[in-house]
């Protein structure tokens, strides 16, 4: 029982940003389950309104904040919010993303910049936020980026500026881990592989999308099945609890056996 304690987040506060949905909404969920009370950041401020009343119906604390995390003016409201309902922050979950599919000849730097300044920017902004604060409180922390295994190795597809700023999460969850080891407070990534979020799923059912797709891609997972939100919430309850307080600097693959398979490899005969 006392093993099992280790994993539970009661008496924390998180702050899940991109909890409008997908991931980061099955993660805000999945730490209410756990305990934590939560604030929870999104543009999509109608997402957020039914992720809330659902974290309300399992009986915790929630406060929301439309916010776009790309602008500095609207993180630094968030993290007023944040002081103003809570005085302190245990967990933070990284999980917004812009998605610019595009040739990297056709490329324009109008996309180039939005999707760096979501995916990338946006998340040194938070992560900046939250480490002030558990420095100050002297209790440490635990921050969570949502990486992808689109930053490990090239996809191809159109996911070139996406595996770019994806990559530049993963180095900054390394660095950050060493430069704030000395607060306690560690930072990991979650490198999940093709997850059937609601962009997702308008991705595979787009008309022009090559109905083959999906047996590509299950070519190269060898569980052989599409993700589902609700697997990317154990790794991420286990990274904020307890139960992973001498775990930092890790990026962790939630990806049916993805980069485990050569590139070359199959996992069928």
């Amino acid at each position: 029982m006392v093993l099992l304690e280790r994993f539970g987040l009661q008496g924390k506060v998180a702050l899940v940003t991109g909890a409008a949905s997908g991931l980061s909404q099955a993660i805000a969920l999945g730490f209410a389950r756990c305990g934590a009370d939560l604030i929870i950041a999104d543009i999509n401020l109608s997402g957020l309104k039914e992720t809330a009343s659902r974290i309300e119906a399992i009986g915790r604390k929630v406060v929301v904040c439309q916010c776009d995390i790309a602008k500095q003016t609207e993180v630094d409201r968030l993290f007023d919010l944040l002081d103003s309902s809570f005085g302190r922050i245990d967990i933070l979950v990284n999980g917004p993303f812009a998605f610019n599919r595009s040739r990297p000849e056709d490329m324009s730097l109008e996309d180039w910049n939005q999707a760096l300044s979501v995916c990338l920017t946006g998340f040194f902004l938070c992560a900046q936020g939250a480490g002030l604060r558990m420095i100050a409180g002297g209790a440490g922390g635990s921050i969570i980026n949502i990486g992808s295994i689109a930053g490990a190795l090239a996809l191809g597809r159109g996911n070139f500026v996406y595996s770019v700023a994806k990559a530049g999460v993963h180095q900054m969850t390394r660095e950050l881990a060493v430069e704030w080891a000395q607060h306690g407070i560690r930072v990991n990534a979650l490198m999940p592989a093709q997850m059937r979020t609601p962009s997702v799923k308008r991705w595979l059912e787009d008309p022009a999308t090559d109905p083959g797709l999906v047996t590509h891609l299950l070519k190269g997972i060898p569980m052989n099945r599409i993700g589902e939100p609700e697997d990317i919430v154990g790794p991420a309850i286990f990274l904020a609890s307890d139960a992973a307080a001498f775990i930092t600097g890790t990026l962790l693959p939630v990806d049916g056996g993805n980069l485990a398979l050569n590139a070359g490899g199959s996992h069928t005969w």
